[in-house]
């Protein structure tokens, strides 16, 4: 029902290094929402964008963005850090799953495609705007390169084929690239009122229209089971109205939803969900709301939450400097030529190795780049 981005909460260690690596990781969310396509096609866009064949790639360059290249052991960085942080969650049999026929492994292979990608393109565009590290930046690159080279043995270092020059100059890049993004929202502080940051909380009982198969995929019930499901979802409002009424009882008793209690801002979930919240009074209970998930009975227990509200304002800054951001960004890609080298493309997987269990990237760039 929340229509939140997901995070990435794995991090470990005291609140400081937890901190920064949600910083961290919020920026590669950030960059992972922005496109840049990759194409081994001699053909246009339709966006403006140039996109030619380009012959000549050196044996481990995956792909070129006008002047700026990706080898195959930069991406391998960043492919086995994703695979293992999702194994040391997941165990390995994570592996055997798959969307629409896409495995989960091709996705992950993508995700460590576009995030490189956007951090190298943002460090062209850091040249177009004159943004560059200070010398005191780079020696935090040098010093961070040399703490994470340092941590991997001989056999995760031979097959991700990587080098400290080669990490250092990763760490470089990922500097820059969050340099370029807080130039570009330096001037961006919005006034954010508190009727639109208003946070309000509310429990509700939900009803479900529909089953999970052994899949997960979502089957819809048919036309009586819905009608069956909507008798109960007014049978249960009828007894939430009445004037003993335990509320959290018949959640209890009723409710088909993990989560009993939600906190929210416009635009954070279901629109007819959030509608009818935002329209309810402390205590009051609204009539029966469906939504594609199912009939729901509402009651606000918070209409204005100051906690949350002004928490939600920071959020709310953040996302207007975001899309600010990804206009300038996407200004810019549009200008560019970028090529795949399809052939290597097509070889990189996994490292299945038990000794190759790097997945520290980036809570070190966290431990000299975090704020």
């Amino acid at each position: 029902m929340r229509r939140d981005r997901p995070v990435d909460s794995e991090n470990k260690g005291n609140d400081m290094n937890k901190n920064n690596h949600r910083r961290i990781v919020a920026f590669l969310l950030i960059i992972g929402l922005l496109s840049v396509c990759l194409t081994g096609c001699g053909i246009g866009d339709g966006t403006g964008t140039k996109v030619v064949l380009t012959t000549g790639f050196d044996k481990d360059e995956i792909f070129r963005i006008e002047t700026s290249t990706c080898t195959l052991p930069e991406l391998m960085v960043y492919l086995t850090t994703i695979q293992n942080r999702y194994e040391s969650v997941y165990g390995t049999e994570i592996w055997n799953t798959n969307a629409d026929g896409v495995t989960l492994e091709e996705n992950v292979k993508n995700i460590a495609l576009a995030q490189i990608a956007q951090i190298k393109t943002m460090n062209l565009m850091a040249g177009r705007y004159e943004v560059s590290l200070d010398e005191e930046e780079k020696v935090r690159a040098e010093n961070a390169a040399k703490t994470y080279y340092e941590s991997l043995n001989a056999q995760e270092i031979e097959m991700m084929g990587v080098s400290r020059k080669l990490i250092e100059s990763l760490y470089t890049e990922l500097a820059l690239a969050e340099k370029m993004y807080q130039y570009t929202i330096k001037d961006i502080n919005p006034e954010i009122s508190d009727d639109e940051a208003r946070t309000i909380t509310v429990q509700h009982i939900l009803i479900k229209t529909y089953a999970l198969d052994g899949t997960g995929k979502k089957i819809e019930y048919t036309e009586n089971a819905r009608q069956a499901a909507y008798k109960e979802a007014c049978e249960v409002h009828g007894l939430a109205g009445e004037e003993d009424a335990d509320f959290d009882e018949l959640i209890r008793k009723y409710s088909e939803d993990d989560k009993a209690t939600y906190s929210f801002g416009k635009g954070e979930m279901d629109p007819v969900f959030e509608d009818a919240a935002f329209n309810l009074g402390t205590g009051e209970i609204s009539d029966v709301v469906e939504t594609e998930y199912g009939y729901h009975i509402i009651k606000c227990i918070n209409t204005f939450d100051r906690e949350e509200t002004d928490a939600n304002k920071i959020k709310i800054v953040e996302q207007r400097r975001e899309e600010a951001f990804g206009r300038e960004y996407d200004a810019y890609v549009s200008t560019l030529t970028r090529n795949l080298n399809e052939e290597l493309w097509n070889t990189v997987g996994f490292i299945h190795d038990d000794s190759v269990t790097t997945q520290n990237f980036f809570e070190v760039y966290s431990q000299y780049f975090g704020a």
